[in-house]
């Protein structure tokens, strides 16, 4: 069992940045592919960004050049660097865990807003 908890959401003007954070609490952290998914009002849940537990990482096309989502094991946590945002970009963000394909786990998500 896996618990994720966001922070770091807020309002931006366009062309500024955020970070977001998860926190993970249980065991072996490290072994979860992790992942940001985001959903704007009326829309599906998008795929953002992902990270294996190997590092390996892939991005949305519409964030790549502009997002980095990296991991730091030791403090269990998953960052999303948001850089050059635009108003496109609002939506809640939500963290999410997966492990071996079968085993999924959500955070509750953070707001994020970009005013143009």
């Amino acid at each position: 069992q896996v618990q994720l908890v966001e922070s770091g959401g807020g309002l931006v003007q366009a062309g500024g940045s955020l970070r977001l954070s998860c926190a993970a609490s249980g065991n072996a952290f490290n072994i979860y592919a992790m992942g940001w998914y985001r959903q704007a009002p009326g829309k599906q849940r998008d795929l953002v960004a992902r990270i294996t537990s190997g590092g390996s990482t892939a991005y949305a096309d519409s964030v790549k050049g502009r997002f980095t989502i990296s991991r730091d094991n030791a403090r269990n946590t998953v960052y999303l660097q948001m850089n050059s945002l635009k108003p496109e970009d609002t939506a809640v963000y939500y963290c999410h865990a997966n492990l071996n394909g079968v085993y999924n786990y959500w955070g509750q998500g953070t707001q994020v807003t970009v005013s143009s």
